[in-house]
């Protein structure tokens, strides 16, 4: 994503709503969702910065307290160990603000939340 999209600005628009130190962790997030995803689209979705590639892939929000982090259910699932330390739902997971983001984990969800919506889509060419 060489070229700044109208998308870009939308979301350099979300982050720039929030307190300094906040902004630097979401761009910290939004890089390694786009390093680890170079191929997917940038844009707002349920009013927060989404990723999609073959479908969503990940969506993030930041709160007063917390970086929620959207990769579904799938996402969850395949890392629940390793998310367990930090509260979430089905499809969510919040990374307090007062501690570093789990970059490793976060690129490791994303990657495999590519997988997963390539195979899909794989899977839904060869049945046609």
């Amino acid at each position: 994503m060489s070229e700044s999209t109208s998308f870009d600005v939308r979301v350099d628009e979300y982050i720039s709503q929030f307190p300094s130190d906040v902004q630097v962790k979401l761009q910290s997030l939004r890089q390694i969702i786009r390093d680890s995803a170079p191929n997917a689209v940038e844009k707002i979705s349920y009013k927060m910065p989404t990723y999609a590639e073959h479908g969503n892939l990940v969506h993030f929000a930041a709160y007063s307290k917390h970086i929620g982090f959207y990769p579904g259910a799938s996402g969850i699932e395949a890392f629940k160990e390793e998310l367990s330390r930090y509260k979430g739902a089905k499809g969510s997971v919040q990374f307090p603000l007062d501690q570093p983001l789990p970059e490793e984990l976060i690129r490791r969800i994303v990657e495999f939340r590519v997988q997963a919506n390539v195979e899909k889509a794989q899977d839904k060419k060869r049945k046609k």
